[in-house]
């Protein structure tokens, strides 16, 4: 007997912070984020298509993932919701070669992929009244995002309610700067209006959790058992909760704000210091002053680092795009931040800095203006463990502090990922797609001062009844010869 086909109801928005968002048309960008299966991806294909019928052809959207196969599922779910809601065949308004949804009236949402920050330029001349990103914190930085603000603009006729949506769960190598740009800190709750400043327009972050999706969670009443059985804590929290303060997968777990990072204070003048630098032009550099305590102030203990201050050569509010400054300027740059009396010990430079091609290596051209550096170690695995274990120290004091004015190492360290590539041993180092720069060079400087935590003292053995236990005193060795003298006796 056949069985009849499941009846199609057009699409609703579910009650709650999807419908909540949804509506929120005058908001000109929108972050609709957290936890996974929060009707996220549901979220983005019903707020463009809400507004099709009132403006027609003159309605243009493009939908972005960081490569065609992620689009996949979006596609598919579009495929569900659309003809069901519009009352077209898919094979009718769908166009397979470019991705492309055709509405009767003349409505186009496009789906299409950037890979990498210079994508936007594919899109010049374009004009779209609603952009909309699957998953952004798949991109490493605003920059893609920031330049397609551009392409947000009125066609033939004015429409009041172009807007930027986007969605995305907590992590991956862009949640410093989502986290930054939508307050999420300031407002962890979200649905709270952040009024247009020189960054941006007006923006909202609403924060979506799986216990919101009913519609899920009825058809699928285990998953939340299944997110939970991850094991991770962290893990959980993130996909669970959608909490933006558990960076899951985060490379350097031991960093706590509340551990490492101190107020200012001043140096003593008989403190080592010394300078540690990572070069970059097109990308940040990084410089950082260190001083190794003596142990002279309690809270520090002899032997820990203090980095004191910082150097991060980055456009502001354009996260990992560096100054292109030259080698020369960056010198000057280096003394001006420095007292005419300070004195290092040494300065460490990654060894790149080194290279001749054509000319005078970056640290030749930076050593002509007096701003000497040598060559830095750069053993990846050994310097990331090194940091680690400065991170961790031993009495639970950490062997590496840092001033709370060294803002992008605090900012970025915390936000640094295993590389989870298929090469051996990947997953023992950093994605080098993130923002590393302040980390490589707080790498240099760890092993430009080797430190190695104290061995456990060995513990003493402990005889009883012939028996070695832990912990043997003298008068455990003179019980044990009387006992064994008694039972000689007997």
């Amino acid at each position: 007997m056949a069985q009849t086909p499941p009846e199609i109801v057009p699409w609703r928005a579910q009650a709650g912070p999807q419908l909540f968002a949804i509506q929120k048309h005058t908001v000109h960008e929108l972050f609709f984020g957290g936890a996974v299966g929060g009707g996220k991806s549901d979220f983005l294909l019903g707020d463009f298509a809400q507004d099709v019928p009132q403006y027609g052809a003159n309605w243009n959207g493009i939908l972005f993932r960081k490569s065609y196969p992620q689009l996949e599922e979006l596609v598919a779910r579009s495929k569900e919701m659309y003809p069901a809601w519009f009352g077209f065949q898919a094979k009718d308004c769908w166009t397979s070669g470019n991705h492309t949804w055709t509405f009767p009236n003349g409505a186009k949402l496009k789906f299409r992929h950037a890979e990498d920050e210079d994508s936007w330029m594919e899109y010049q001349g374009h004009a779209y009244s609603f952009i909309g990103y699957d998953e952004l914190p798949h991109w490493q930085s605003p920059n893609f995002y920031n330049q397609m603000k551009t392409r947000l603009r009125n066609g033939a006729v004015a429409i009041p309610n172009k807007r930027i949506r986007a969605t995305g769960n907590p992590g991956g190598v862009g949640h410093g700067w989502i986290k930054e740009y939508w307050q999420i800190d300031r407002f962890p709750n979200g649905g709270v209006l952040i009024p247009k400043d020189k960054r941006g327009g007006n923006r909202m972050f609403v924060k979506s959790k799986v216990t919101d999706n009913k519609i899920l969670l009825a058809n699928d009443p285990e998953y939340i058992d299944r997110l939970k059985s991850l094991g991770n804590e962290a893990l959980v929290d993130m996909y669970l909760a959608g909490d933006w303060n558990v960076i899951a997968g985060a490379f350097f777990p031991e960093f706590k704000v509340e551990k490492h990072v101190i107020k200012p204070f001043e140096i003593p003048k008989d403190w080592m210091t010394y300078r540690s630098m990572d070069w970059g032009s097109a990308k940040p550099f990084c410089v950082g002053w260190y001083a190794v305590s003596d142990g002279s102030i309690p809270e520090y203990p002899r032997g820990a680092l203090i980095k004191y201050r910082e150097w991060y050569g980055m456009k502001p509010q354009e996260y990992n795009v560096g100054l292109k400054m030259t080698a020369e300027e960056v010198a000057e740059g280096i003394k001006d931040r420095q007292r005419k009396d300070e004195k290092f010990q040494m300065s460490v430079i990654d060894p790149a800095a080194f290279k001749e091609d054509g000319g005078p290596s970056i640290a030749a051209r930076m050593g002509a203006k007096k701003v000497h550096f040598q060559k830095a170690d750069n053993a990846r695995k050994a310097g990331w463990d090194m940091l680690r274990a400065r991170l961790k120290g031993e009495d639970d004091r950490p062997m590496i502090y840092f001033f709370e004015n060294c803002a992008d190492t605090i900012r970025t360290l915390p936000m640094l990922q295993h590389d989870m590539g298929k090469a051996a041993g990947a997953f023992e180092d950093v994605d080098t797609h993130s923002e590393d720069h302040a980390g490589d060079e707080t790498r240099y400087a760890c092993m430009a001062r080797p430190w190695v935590a104290k061995a456990p003292p060995p513990q003493p053995k402990r005889v009883v009844s012939g028996q070695i236990q832990v912990s043997t005193t003298f008068n455990d060795l003179m019980e044990a010869a009387a006992r064994r003298r008694r039972e000689q006796d007997e």
